[in-house]
């Protein structure tokens, strides 16, 4: 079965490390050779603060291990501290935590209680953390897509230059059998090197003009610049991400990626379950069993035959539509062709009554039904009273809202450019959910781009990127989605509680966001305060522009860091 995916890891060199590197590192990660590795005796701390460096990193996540918590102890001055780090690092390599401990009792544990009670529950009490270094944007979102159970940070393509070469190649992902299969294989390289060379072009001149027109420091500017372009990287860029996660969710996602279509994510599945085998094998034991085996295949399947449903239906005409270009002229009203869209597209006409029910319960000894009934019957300026009692002592946004709050959904149907996108996916408490990544929906030119004088260029590459796209889709609209740039957009739908509108608009709407997705939170929250002008007052919503997000904001970053880093020295004293 190893031939079904072992052709798909994919052609990224990774990092070079010499003996030096891998004495030091092998103690702390499953495999530092490869693309994909457990963190292993690492403290909760030194695992969270690694992996928090994920989204800013050029580099490998080990490399900022050794460069700024291994050898500033190795080569420092403190020789007591360098020789305990040694003698912990050979401790580690030839025995560790495993045998001295007995982890062959906790193992026996786990594989005698899931085999005769099926308690996902215990699995939910192990975990660790993994790194995936080189795989494209494409398979990160998919991975993040599991939301319950796993916590990503990924590398972002806002604050880091993607238009640098490792080995003469650019970074992106190419899917060589299936490629070669279409006879694409050559167009593809050369579409997307295009979409890379374009980025590397615009970047210094686009900086210079940054410079001219704003006065904010050079790394505010460089991360502007970075942000403005990368509408041009391909779905394919290679990344990087790290998880969190406990064993039940490792275990269900691989069960829905073992035999996903896309060659890259089985060969994704195939070495994360190598890695994780070394860490906790005893939780993952289930995968090889037929159930599991059918589990995964229906996973798998049951999209695929909704797709076929679909497509079959299409071809004899039917009225069910499969993408905008195929609506009849009935449902064209459906479609804002302008680009970007925010619609409320369902919500409950008694959410206001709900919530206020839900604000009461708890504090009396009536039924939730006495409860509702008699809160319908209420005045308007009655409801505002208990909302102003419960609500009325917000002082900032970080004052969390309560769980009455979560008692009434609105569901909003969105259409954005991807990049901005990804920012809005992290929101992982809620039902969201996505169509394929395309070239349907037309795409975004900055206007910085615009006003440089580099529009056509732009949007010449993005223009080429769909010729191919459609090329591929034709044949297989999974394979097809790593052609697609960042600066096309998507559409998908939120299905989320108050509580959680509350959360993600208030945070996303801050001054140091993006303008795109601060624009669909800003669109969201005039919606929202259309119907439920009530409930919208108790928000903190920033509604203004700002040509440059993040700025003034570092030295409050650092003030804050000199005010935490004080209060850990007074702890520790």
């Amino acid at each position: 079965m190893e031939s079904s995916w072992q052709p798909y890891k994919p052609a990224f060199p990774g990092e070079n490390w010499d003996e030096r590197d891998l004495n030091y590192l092998e103690p702390f990660c499953s495999n530092p050779k490869g693309l994909i590795s457990v963190l292993t005796n690492l403290p909760p701390e030194i695992a969270g603060a690694l992996c928090s460096r994920a989204s800013r990193a050029q580099n490998s996540l080990f490399r900022v291990l050794l460069k700024e918590y291994l050898y500033p102890i190795l080569d420092g001055e403190d020789k007591v501290l360098a020789q305990e780090l040694e003698e912990t690092v050979e401790f580690f390599k030839h025995h560790g935590f495993k045998n001295i401990l007995n982890n062959q009792r906790a193992q026996s544990f786990y594989a005698k209680w899931l085999s005769q009670y099926g308690d996902d529950s215990i699995a939910q009490l192990t975990g660790t953390h993994v790194v995936f270094w080189g795989i494209s944007q494409v398979a990160m979102k998919f991975l993040e897509d599991r939301r319950i159970g796993l916590e990503p940070i990924e590398k972002s393509t806002r604050y880091v230059n993607f238009g640098n070469k490792i080995a003469g190649n650019y970074l992106y992902y190419t899917s060589v059998p299936d490629l070669e299969k279409l006879g694409l294989t050559s167009e593809y390289k050369k579409t997307l090197d295009t979409l890379f060379d374009t980025y590397v072009e615009i970047l210094p001149p686009l900086l210079e003009w940054l410079k001219k027109n704003f006065d904010d420091k050079e790394s505010i500017l460089e991360k502007k610049a970075f942000d403005t372009l990368r509408g041009l990287l391909p779905m394919a860029t290679l990344g990087q991400v790290a998880f969190r996660g406990n064993a039940q969710a490792f275990e269900y996602l691989l069960s829905r990626t073992l035999k996903h279509p896309l060659g890259e994510l089985r060969w994704i599945a195939n070495t994360l379950k190598t890695e994780l085998d070394k860490e906790i094998p005893s939780l993952l034991l289930r995968l090889s069993e037929e159930n599991s085996q059918g589990y995964q295949e229906y996973l798998v399947n049951r999209g695929q035959k909704v797709h076929a449903h679909l497509t079959k239906k299409q071809a004899e005409r039917s009225p069910v539509p499969t993408r905008d270009s195929d609506l009849a002229a009935g449902y064209q009203d459906l479609i804002d062709r302008s680009g970007v869209d925010v619609r409320l597209v369902e919500f409950d006409l008694d959410a206001e009554n709900k919530i206020i029910t839900s604000i009461i319960f708890p504090e009396i000894h009536e039924s939730y039904e006495k409860i509702f009934d008699k809160v319908r019957k209420m005045s308007p300026a009655e409801k505002e009273e208990i909302l102003e009692a419960y609500t009325g002592g917000r002082k900032a946004r970080w004052y969390k809202v309560g769980r009455p709050l979560e008692n009434s959904y609105l569901k909003f149907e969105i259409v954005m450019d991807i990049g901005a996108y990804r920012d809005v996916h992290r929101h992982r408490i809620m039902t969201q959910d996505r169509q394929r990544f395309s070239c349907h929906h037309g795409y975004t030119i900055p206007k910085e781009i615009q006003e440089l004088g580099f529009a056509g260029k732009f949007e010449s590459a993005l223009n080429q990127a769909k010729i191919l796209f459609d090329k591929i889709e034709l044949h297989d609209p999974e394979l097809a989605q790593y052609v697609v740039p960042l600066a096309y957009r998507i559409r998908f739908y939120q299905w989320q509680n108050f509580r959680q509108f509350f959360w993600e608009t208030e945070l996303r709407t801050i001054s140091q966001g993006h303008p795109d997705y601060r624009y669909i939170e800003q669109e969201k929250y005039k919606l929202v305060k259309e119907k439920f002008p009530t409930l919208a007052k108790y928000m903190f919503v920033d509604m203004a522009d700002y040509a440059i997000a993040r700025r003034g904001t570092e030295e409050g970053i650092k003030k804050k860091e000199e005010s935490l880093i004080e209060k850990l020295r007074t702890k520790r004293d």
